[in-house]
């Protein structure tokens, strides 16, 4: 070979690989927007609460919609990327995640929110398989690969960061809606450098896409899980049951159909790869320990201790900050000492970390809270890039985005379920209280449906009685806090023991693929 041939082979090589890193630099663009929106929520969660004055069912409904939605849609438009392109699936999810921001954002009711944040979760359903499907394909050497995802993983802690102290700077000055509005140029972004820089990937050999299979996906996951929370949170009543059943059922048929179609939504057969089966099952439960602890700090920080938006955002920094450390040097450390070491210990620091958070009170100062929320950092950081690589590292790259759907499903499913039970042990917590014996009908019933509502209604009271109302109010829901963070812990503790096993001989690849 000429010396002239060796530069323009050397030169081809290091352009493909510079395409690659900015390809990666839009899909986190992807990421970041998710990430944003999931996070300022909770930061303005007492302003909407204010405004809109939804009861306590209607804020939690506000909370999870968009999890319910995202979770039972996650499969079907991972597959429906494999079919169409994934490139084509990110860019018009990304142009309506944008459009229904602005919907969520001039929301003047709690009914309207709710149906803003599910069309929200539908654009959302689009846009996580897609980005983690195209790493798949992009990076077909496992440890670039590998150092892909824990960027990507990074942003998406990034973004949690990011959000609630823009977020809580936007409150300062303006309504609510506009931390939802902070989604649009990102999107635009995302959009108009996406157009250029995306590589176009899909599965080459796929049959017609099932709308059955949708149907019964979508139904499956928000039965079962609108069972699981209403049980929580009103007892077993035959709407549960009815829910419950409908749920489990449809699910069953989709598990059914999926075997007998020649091209299904789902390979159900991936679920035979035990490193595959135990790192979405890790990530599920994880998820499910930290929800319902995330969705009530930022009401913690601002209702009980008293900050504002912006200081209560820049509290939860030490989370993003260790998750970002730990996701970018994640693989490494897999490939250094083994699979199940790495999300094993990661898991149990969350675990210790919340444990810890089960004996805080009104007065905690910020540094043991702050050092609980580093340890969780850290802790999410090294098992959620990890048990990525393994999902996608299980299926051939064609099943990229079925398998990054199943891993965001979990994800999702996690979140959605968190919130409700976790949510519900909070809310019932809280409900217990008691208001002062002068404090009427009406606002003793306002001031039981939230702790916003409480300090809400408290206005309306005189400054003893209010002091005294919202007091026993703050009592209550940080009595609710500890006891989730305890069930948490539990959770997670347990996910750390059976992943042990369940991740045991797994190994990250190390050969380019070909």
């Amino acid at each position: 070979m000429s010396r002239t041939e060796q530069l323009i082979r050397q030169t081809g090589v290091e352009e493909k690989s510079r395409g690659r890193w900015l390809a990666l630099s839009v899909l986190v663009l992807a990421v970041l927007l998710v990430a944003v929106d999931a996070t300022v929520l909770g930061l303005a969660t007492p302003s909407l609460s204010e405004d809109l004055k939804p009861s306590g069912t209607q804020l939690l409904w506000i909370g999870d919609i968009y999890s319910f939605v995202i979770a039972g849609l996650l499969v079907s438009m991972g597959s429906l990327g494999d079919r169409i392109g994934r490139k084509k699936l990110l860019l018009v999810g990304a142009t309506a995640f944008g459009a229904v921001s602005v919907l969520n954002a001039y929301a003047t009711s709690p009914e309207m929110m709710i149906v803003a944040r599910a069309l929200l979760g539908v654009a959302g359903a689009t846009l996580m398989p897609s980005t983690l499907a195209l790493i798949r394909n992009i990076f077909t050497d496992p440890r670039e690969r590998s150092l892909a995802i824990g960027i990507w993983g990074a942003t998406a802690s990034a973004g949690a960061a990011v959000g609630p102290v823009v977020g809580g700077a936007l409150l300062q000055h303006f309504w609510w809606g506009s931390v939802f509005l902070i989604n649009l140029p990102v999107m635009i972004a995302l959009v108009l450098v996406g157009i250029k820089l995306l590589p176009e990937s899909k599965n080459p050999v796929t049959g017609p896409w099932d709308l059955l299979s949708v149907g019964l996906s979508l139904v499956g996951v928000i039965g079962v899980v609108y069972a699981v929370k209403e049980a929580a949170t009103h007892g077993l009543t035959w709407e549960v049951a009815v829910a419950a059943i409908l749920g489990a059922g449809a699910l069953y048929g989709f598990v059914r159909r999926q075997f007998t179609l020649p091209s299904p939504l789902l390979d159900m057969r991936l679920f035979r790869h035990r490193g595959f089966s135990g790192a979405v099952l890790a990530d599920l439960l994880t998820v499910f320990g930290l929800s319902g602890l995330v969705f009530f700090l930022s009401q913690f920080l601002q209702l009980v201790q008293g900050r504002g938006p912006l200081e209560a955002g820049l509290a939860e920094l030490p989370a993003a900050i260790g998750a970002v450390v730990t996701g970018l040097v994640a693989g490494r450390y897999a490939r250094r000492y083994s699979v199940r070491s790495v999300v094993t210990g990661g898991l149990a620091a969350i675990g210790a970390a919340l444990a810890v958070l089960t004996v805080i009170h009104k007065e905690s100062g910020y540094p043991v809270l702050g050092a609980a929320l580093l340890v969780v950092g850290l802790g999410a950081g090294f098992s959620f890039t990890v048990t990525a690589d393994v999902i996608l590292s299980s299926v051939p790259k064609e099943q990229a985005g079925s398998a990054s759907a199943v891993s965001e499903t979990a994800y999702e499913l996690g979140a959605a379920l968190g919130i409700a039970l976790l949510g519900s042990i909070v809310t019932g917590v809280y409900q217990s209280f008691t208001a002062p014996a002068s404090v009427s009908g009406p606002v003793a019933d306002a001031a039981h449906e939230s702790l916003g509502g409480a300090v809400e209604a408290a206005k309306t009271l005189d400054p003893q009685t209010a002091a005294h109302m919202v007091g026993a109010a703050q009592d209550a829901f940080v009595d609710g806090l500890r006891l989730a963070s305890g069930v948490g812990a539990a959770v997670l503790l347990a996910t750390a023991a059976a992943a042990w096993f369940l991740l045991r001989g797994q190994r990250l690849q190390d050969g380019v693929e070909h």
